[in-house]
C-alpha cells in the first residue's frame, strides 16, 4: 500500500491531554549523553539508588522456583497484610488488610479510584502548583479538575478554608492533595490535615491523599490521613522512599465500600499486578536500615541546596519540608521557564523541570530541582548553575 492512501487515525479527544513535561525533558537529556554530553540529572523524581538488597534477593529467590503466575486481583494476601502492618507500626492506626488494593504503581491507584469515585464531569479539586499527572489523567476521562492555588500565606498548602471556599462556588466532588507535595516538597501541619479531612467528611467530598513521598520528611514525620478519616482513600507506592521506581508498585488504602468495586476494574483493566513487584514489595520492608541511610543522604543534599542555592542568586523557593524536591522562582531571570530549562540542560549541563509541568497559570516563572540523586551530583549541578548564571 502506498503511504498517501493510507487511511489517517484520528486519536480520540480523551489522549489530547497535556504532555509530562518532566519526562520530556528527561528524554532530551538521556539523548544528549548518548551524544557524549556531560549532564547533572536534576529534573526526575526518581531514587539514584537501587531497591534494597533484601527485595532484589527475594525476586532471585522466587524466579528460581519457576513459574510466576498472577495473584489475587487486589495483590497477595501477605503483601496486603504487611502493609497493614506497616500502618500499625509507622502511625499506630489499624487498617484491616482487607481494605488493601496493590496496584501498578500510584499511578494506577489514581485511575483506579477515578474511575470508581467519579463519573464523566465531576468537580475535583487538586493544589497549584501540584502532579501534573492528576490532571492529566482527568481530563482523559472527563473529569473536572478545580485547581485551588497556594499561596506563601498558608505555606504553599491548601487549607480546609480553601476546600469549603471552592465547594461553595460551586459543587466539588472530590479533592486530591499530596504532602510532603511534588513540586514543592511543602508538608500540611497534623492539625491541618485532619482539619481538611474533617471538612470533607462533613461536606460529603472525597478526599483522596497522596502519601508517596511520606517517608521523606526533614523536620518531623508525615501524618497519614487515615488518622483522622474512615473515608478518606489514600494512594502510596513503593517508588520514592521505597526506591522501587521501575518495579511499578504501589497500593491503595479504601473505605470497605469501594473495595470490591476497585477489584472489578483490577480485574479487567490489569488482572493482576505483576508478581515479582509484588513479591520484592513485601520484602522491602526489611531493608529499612538501607532506605534509611538514602534518606540521611537526601537531608545532607537537601541543606546543601538550602544553603547554596541563595548563594547563586536561587533564594526564592518553598519550604522544602519533605520529598527531594525544591521549587524555585525564577522570576528574576525568565518568564519563560520552558526555554530558560532548555537553555540551562545545553550550555550547563543540568536538566530541571519547568515550572508549567505544575502550575500552568504561574509555572512560567518557576522550575524543580530533584536532588533525589547523588550528594556529588547535586554539589555539581551547583557548581554548573552558578557558573552559567555568573554567581
Amino acid at each position: 500500500m502506498k503511504p498517501e492512501s493510507r487511511h489517517r487515525i484520528t486519536p480520540s479527544l480523551r489522549s489530547r491531554v497535556a504532555p509530562f513535561l518532566a519526562l520530556d525533558v528527561l528524554a532530551a537529556s538521556t539523548q544528549l549523553e548518548r551524544a557524549g554530553a556531560s549532564i547533572i540529572h536534576m529534573e526526575a523524581g526518581e531514587p539514584g539508588a537501587s531497591a534494597p538488597k533484601c527485595a532484589r534477593d527475594a525476586v532471585v529467590a522466587a524466579l528460581t522456583h519457576g513459574r510466576i503466575g498472577y495473584t489475587e486481583a487486589l495483590g497477595r494476601p501477605s503483601l496486603r497484610a504487611r502493609i497493614a502492618k506497616f500502618y500499625a507500626d509507622t502511625y499506630n492506626v489499624d487498617v484491616p488488610a482487607s481494605r488493601i488494593a496493590v496496584t501498578t504503581g500510584s499511578s494506577a491507584g489514581f485511575l483506579l479510584s477515578f474511575l470508581t469515585l467519579f463519573d464523566p464531569g465531576a468537580r475535583v479539586a487538586i493544589a497549584a502548583p501540584g502532579y501534573p499527572a492528576y490532571r492529566n489523567i482527568m481530563d482523559a476521562l472527563g473529569i473536572e479538575c478545580v485547581t485551588i492555588e497556594t499561596h506563601a500565606s498558608t505555606r504553599y498548602a491548601v487549607t480546609a478554608q480553601m476546600i469549603e471556599a471552592a465547594h461553595a462556588e460551586q459543587k466539588l466532588d472530590g479533592v486530591l492533595l499530596m504532602s510532603p507535595a511534588n513540586p514543592s516538597g511543602t508538608m500540611m501541619s497534623r492539625e491541618a490535615l485532619r482539619d481538611i479531612c474533617e471538612t470533607c467528611d462533613r461536606l460529603r467530598i472525597a478526599f483522596i491523599s497522596d502519601e508517596i513521598y511520606h517517608g521523606l520528611t526533614y523536620e518531623q514525620p508525615a501524618e497519614t490521613a487515615l488518622a483522622f478519616s474512615s473515608s478518606a482513600i489514600v494512594v502510596n507506592s513503593f517508588s520514592k522512599y521505597f526506591c522501587m521506581t521501575g518495579w511499578r508498585i504501589g497500593w491503595l488504602v479504601l473505605p470497605e465500600d469501594l473495595v470490591r468495586p476497585i477489584e472489578r476494574l483490577q480485574q479487567s483493566l490489569s488482572i493482576s499486578v505483576p508478581t515479582l513487584s509484588q513479591v520484592a514489595a513485601e520484602a522491602v520492608f526489611e531493608g529499612r536500615d538501607e532506605l534509611e541511610a538514602i534518606v540521611a543522604c537526601y537531608a545532607r543534599s537537601r541543606a546543601y541546596l538550602v544553603e547554596h542555592l541563595p548563594r547563586i542568586g536561587l533564594g526564592d523557593f518553598h519550604p522544602v519540608d519533605g520529598a527531594f524536591y525544591v521549587y524555585l522562582d525564577i522570576g528574576h531571570l525568565t518568564n519563560d521557564s520552558g526555554e530558560f530549562c532548555k537553555r540551562m540542560l545545553h550550555e550547563a549541563g543540568v536538566a530541571a523541570t519547568p515550572g508549567l509541568d505544575f502550575d500552568r497559570a504561574r509555572g512560567s516563572h518557576t522550575m524543580r530541582l530533584s536532588f533525589a540523586g547523588s550528594e556529588a551530583d547535586v554539589v555539581e549541578g551547583v557548581a554548573r548553575l552558578g557558573r552559567w548564571l555568573g554567581a
